[in-house]
């Protein structure tokens, strides 16, 4: 090899780990550092949630807040459901919020595209009637595969918004960087979530109040409607603050 070849070569290589070096880089300053957020709290919407906010049902101020880890594809998770609608019914929604988060697990097969509609829809404000058809229909579209999945949840969408919602924007919102980004942010709240607390195994759904975890999992003899009733009673009786029904 002579000099003038081993001197090109030497630049190339050289770029190459530059290039290298550079794209690791942007991929640790793309990374969300989870313990920037304070998780028993409403996070804002930030760039690594693709400036989406969190899903709520009720008052992001409200004094007590349960924070709900789920996939929409999880049979547990669709069971509890209309029980959680149920009990929010129960209080005034200045005074009880839900913040769900999602939770989507490796072996569910729609659970991203589930997770991904649901984030869409939640762009043009119909999530949460969007959320509950896709658990009353969860035995519809479990199975279905990339195409039947696509019209299900389409039709599951013109439901949620009484056929007032833009499906084109639904259809993009979808497969968008920002839903990518906010169903992956959530994921990774759940996996911070559960390493903090030291969870050797994780499951959905999984609910916490002001950062303490309603343990069902060890203790499945609990009533957990009853366990989050309980835990809200108390705390806005400690606050001072008198139940009241929406």
């Amino acid at each position: 090899m002579d000099k003038k070849t081993g001197i090109i070569i030497g630049v190339i290589v050289a770029a190459f780990a530059v290039l290298i070096g550079a794209t690791m880089f942007l991929n640790r300053e793309q990374k969300a550092d989870y313990s920037n957020y304070d998780l028993k709290e409403v996070i804002a919407a930030n760039e690594f949630s693709g400036n989406l906010p969190e899903m709520i049902v009720g008052n992001p101020e409200a004094p007590v807040k349960i924070f709900e880890y789920a996939d929409y594809q999880c049979e547990g998770c669709a069971a509890m459901n209309p029980q959680i609608n149920a009990l929010l019914e129960e209080y005034d929604s200045d005074q009880v919020a839900l913040v769900f988060r999602n939770t989507v697990m490796s072996y569910h097969q729609n659970g991203t595209a589930a997770a991904s509609a649901a984030a869409a829809a939640a762009i043009q404000g119909y999530w949460k009637p969007f959320k509950d058809l896709l658990y009353a229909n969860q035995n519809e579209w479990y199975y279905s595969g990339a195409n039947d999945r696509q019209e299900q949840f389409e039709e599951y969408f013109q439901k949620a918004s009484d056929g007032k919602g833009d499906l084109t924007k639904f259809r993009e919102d979808m497969n968008s960087k920002e839903v990518a980004k906010k169903v992956s942010f959530d994921g990774g709240l759940y996996d911070y979530q559960t390493e903090i607390d030291d969870v050797e195994e994780a499951w959905t759904p999984m609910f916490y109040i002001d950062g303490e975890l309603i343990d069902q999992y060890h203790n499945r003899e609990m009533n957990i409607v009853e366990e989050l009733r309980s835990r809200i009673d108390a705390k806005l009786k400690d606050l001072g603050i008198e139940k009241k029904k929406s």
